[in-house]
């Protein structure tokens, strides 16, 4: 059976810019415009635009949305006040990941989770089979759009579009506003890209106007629309971890350096043994390295050692438009996770030198 790729509200607009179409999580997505390195330096020297509208969104609400949260998510949600957005993932029962997602406060009793694309289901059906306190769940992926305004000159940008003041949305907090004439826009500090910006949500039947009003707003400041090729390159320099590449159902969120989202001030799924594996340390490591020598890692190279011993494997890996130089992310036996290191990764039969790096690998 073949599966029908799903397309965004805006595909044509994206066609219509020249956008090079591609399946990706089900959908039809672009994937660039101009070229990958172009757009790249775009958004982390000026401003541009990603339409991410693939990703998902539920709706959870009622005097028991928290408690619903606090079960299925590893942070603590109950640390956010309104207006406040949280990362946290979805553990599931034998140590790996079912999905990272945003938790988004609007009330003590109405939370928004957006999860990826590709797991749509798979967390809708998740969030649902563990909903025994009676929570009231809505999937509304396919009612919403999302732009991703990102770069240093965001704010000025859509500054015009907008009563809301932008340099008062702190980083990972929201409000709901006036947005290009259109009422109740979620505004949010988000993205991921590590430059600055703001993810902007907006009905369907909206999304045409505030596309194209954005693009009106920011043509001053060259503003761009931004494939996910470019997405992806900024992502590594940050050293953010991308579901399917560097985390999924095998990866614990300890071995991914996600303790920080994990809270064991609260029962989760999964997180006796989380708690355990945590204070007994683990074996494997998520780390970022930056290449020593001329060659752009890949997902699934190997990492070796000086003696040419396997010791991991490439989970992420580019050439960096910002650094021009060979960046990843993988796994790696512990011993071998601290920032200095010297690690090998096989590329066409040749052993690379890479460094670890502490995160982000784009400093500065």
């Amino acid at each position: 059976m073949e599966e029908t790729i799903k397309k965004i509200q805006l595909n044509d607009l994206h066609v219509a810019l020249g956008g090079k179409m591609v399946p990706f999580a089900g959908f039809n997505m672009p994937v660039r415009y101009s070229s990958d390195k172009e757009e790249h330096l775009c958004v982390r020297n000026g401003v541009g635009v990603f339409d991410v509208s693939h990703m998902g969104e539920f709706l959870v609400e009622g005097p028991n949305a928290l408690a619903l949260i606090q079960k299925v998510c590893s942070n603590d949600a109950s640390k956010l006040v309104e207006g406040q957005a949280q990362y946290s993932c979805f553990p599931n029962e034998t140590g790996g990941i079912v999905d990272d997602l945003i938790v988004y406060k609007y009330s003590d009793e109405k939370y928004m989770l957006v999860v990826n694309a590709s797991n749509i289901e798979k967390d809708w059906n998740w969030v649902n089979q563990h909903n025994t306190m009676g929570a009231e769940l809505k999937n509304i992926s396919d009612e919403l759009s999302l732009f991703a305004v990102q770069g240093p000159k965001a704010i000025e940008a859509v500054q015009s579009l907008t009563p809301v003041n932008l340099s008062e949305v702190k980083f990972y907090h929201f409000t709901v506003g006036e947005f290009a004439g259109v009422a109740d826009v979620i505004i949010s500090g988000t993205g991921y890209t590590g430059a600055g910006g703001f993810e902007i949500y907006v009905k369907n039947e909206d999304a045409e106007k505030v596309w194209n009003a954005i693009f009106e707003a920011g043509k001053d400041f060259d503003i761009k629309p931004i494939g996910l090729g470019a997405r992806d390159t900024l992502r590594m320099e940050m050293g953010y971890c991308l579901y399917g590449n560097d985390i999924d159902d095998t990866t614990s969120p300890i071995e991914a350096g996600l303790g920080w989202i994990t809270k064991f001030t609260k029962d989760f799924i999964n997180s006796e043994a989380l708690k355990a594996q945590k204070e007994a340390g683990v074996t494997r490591k998520l780390v970022g390295f930056v290449m020593q020598e001329r060659g752009i890692p890949r997902g699934h190279y190997p990492i070796v050692d000086a003696s040419g011993e396997l010791i991991g494997e490439v989970t992420s890996g580019t050439m960096s438009p910002s650094m021009e130089v060979g960046i990843g992310l993988g796994y790696v036996k512990t011993e071998f996770s601290k920032a200095g290191t010297e690690i090998f990764i096989q590329i066409r039969n040749k052993s690379l030198k890479a460094q670890v790096e502490k995160l982000p690998l784009l400093k500065g």
